[in-house]
């Protein structure tokens, strides 16, 4: 029992590694990138602390290098997830009595543990099977995923002061209670930060979890849990359950039990899910919590007081880092008909010098799409675009998919403001351009407003202030984090809080107190120290 109100440690952003020739960090990752992509690794489930095989095995693969098998996993049928359910559901009475603190000190623990032993293990696994160079990983499974473990428990001490107040005589509390029954996590391949974010945000307040991670993502994400398991987690908290959304994704969706779904991937698979879930509401032991964050058609929308280098850099960095696999990816912008010549010119130099290969070699930029299927659907969208009259590829295009699924960055221009490229997803390096005339700016506003069902992220680039400010009241609502002369991806942990409405999301900003608001149950609890004895009150008294 704990006897003591007690303080956890200021949180602070993890500093990123540069990674510079000649630097410590850049030969320790280097060596731990040729000793991982020399072994062949089997990862099972995680049920209950148990590792589970189940002999359905599926490879593991580089995408800049495919013919290269990192190692193979199994994948779990309905009963093991019914399983994990159950482990969930057990490990549940134990973890509910465990005090905050306790809890807290095993996330800050993780977040020390990736800060130093774990860093080159966590950054390799994902430039390897994910395809980011040194850079991205180590943004992403290093410094955000030590941030969200930092941040979360501090929001959390937050969280649980918040108390009513007592009148004279009583005592009145608010307990916040995990919620009644497991959450269900389904984690994005792009970001492993994410996919360490979104079981263990629940878990931090009580919650137990199964987590179903991306399929090309499984080789980062079993090294998250294995974080977890070092840095002392109790078996059955965070049960890991790779497989397919129909095998695992059916019946956690469909168990009574299911408390909270806690969801990062496709807007279609989200709307799917919530589909599910409403036509069975009445099979539930209570209205599952749904927290989403899907797809994206983010903008960049140019002034023509826009600083060119800036703006440039901008939509280099913001469309094409990661290969534009990012739900905040730039991949459409608006730019002025003055400018544009210029614009393109400043694109086609700074395109030819990004060299796109194999991640190990730190002078590429670029890796490859995660897989076949992304490929053969962006190489379809830029082949679909030079063959219309209302649309022309005007840089890059180039497609490849002989050693890895490579794509070049890409700039379309679209003739009309409804082309398909400036409306839907294509989540590759594909930006679209729309060039509009500069006496318009206020009309294409409105126009960058309604053309696409995404609200997620977006930017304004402009020197004039009154473009700036026309632009983020005409845009309120077209994305829930907003740029200011900076490309709309980045977002940190504690600074920026990070999520979308309409087609985007449900907006509960991972890295933010707001987020661990959906996985508690407050209980109001009131305690009369004297309680009355007669019901009479004294209006009842004689006239």
């Amino acid at each position: 029992m704990s006897h003591g109100t007690y303080c956890t440690p200021v949180p602070h952003n993890e500093p990123v590694k540069n990674y510079a020739p000649g630097s410590p960090e850049r030969a320790a990752i280097k060596a731990c990138l040729q000793r991982m992509a020399a072994e062949t690794v089997e990862v099972p489930l995680v049920i209950g602390g148990e590792e589970v095989r189940t002999g359905r095995l599926a490879e593991m693969v580089m995408p800049h290098d495919r013919q290269h098998v990192l190692g193979t996993y199994h994948r779990a049928t309905s009963e093991h997830v019914h399983a994990a359910i159950q482990a969930a559901a057990r490990a549940k009475v134990g973890w509910l009595e465990t005090p905050w603190e306790e809890r807290a000190a095993i996330f800050l623990r993780a977040a020390e543990l990736l800060a130093t032993r774990w860093r080159d293990t966590l950054n390799a696994a994902t430039m390897l099977n994910q395809s980011k160079t040194v850079h991205q990983a180590e943004i992403d499974a290093a410094c955000e995923l030590i941030d969200f473990f930092r941040f979360n428990v501090h929001y959390m001490e937050q969280l649980y002061a918040e108390q009513p107040e007592s009148a004279p005589g009583m005592w009145n509390r608010l307990e916040h209670r995990p919620l009644d029954g497991f959450v269900f996590a389904v984690t994005p391949f792009n970001f492993t930060s994410i996919a360490g974010n979104l079981p263990s945000a629940p878990a931090l307040l009580g919650n137990t979890v199964v987590w179903k991670p991306a399929s090309t993502s499984v080789l980062s994400n079993y090294y998250v849990m294995k974080l977890f398991e070092e840095a002392g987690l109790p078996a059955g908290v965070i049960n890991f359950v790779p497989g397919s959304g129909a095998d695992v994704g059916d019946p956690a969706l469909t168990h009574p039990s299911l408390a909270g779904i806690h969801f990062t991937g496709s807007t279609a698979t989200f709307q799917r899910m919530w589909r599910q879930i409403g036509a069975g509401i009445a099979d539930y032991g209570q209205y599952p919590r749904i927290v989403g964050e899907t797809g994206g058609k983010d903008f960049v929308v140019a002034h023509p007081s826009a600083d060119t280098e800036a703006l440039v850099v901008g939509l280099v960095r913001g469309a094409f880092e990661y290969q534009g696999q990012k739900c905040s990816a730039a991949s459409r912008a608006y730019l002025p008909r003055s400018r544009w010549p210029e614009l393109k010119d400043r694109l086609a130099a700074l395109l030819a010098e990004l060299a796109m290969g194999d991640i190990r070699d730190f002078r590429n930029f670029l890796g490859a799409v995660i897989d076949q299927a992304s490929f053969d659907q962006l190489a379809g969208s830029i082949q679909a675009a030079r063959a219309s009259s209302d649309a022309t590829v005007v840089l890059g295009g180039e497609c490849d998919d002989t050693a890895g699924w490579f794509i070049r960055p890409t700039v379309i221009e679209a003739h009309r403001p409804d082309y398909v490229t400036l409306r839907e997803e294509l989540f590759g390096p594909v930006l679209t351009v729309f060039v509009y005339d500069d006496a318009r700016y206020e009309e294409v506003l409105d126009l960058c407003d309604r053309t696409s069902a995404y609200a997620l992220t977006g930017a304004v680039f402009a020197e004039d202030r009154a473009a700036v400010a026309l632009a983020l009241r005409k845009l309120r609502f077209a994305a829930g984090n907003f740029y200011v002369n900076d490309k709309p991806t980045g977002a940190v942990v504690g600074q920026q809080p990070f999520g979308g409405s309409r087609a985007s999301g449900t907006n509960d900003k991972a890295g933010s107190l707001l987020n661990l608001l959906r996985w508690v149950s407050p209980r109001t609890i009131k305690e009369t120290f004297v309680p009355p004895r007669d019901y009479r009150y004294p209006f009842l008294g004689e006239e």
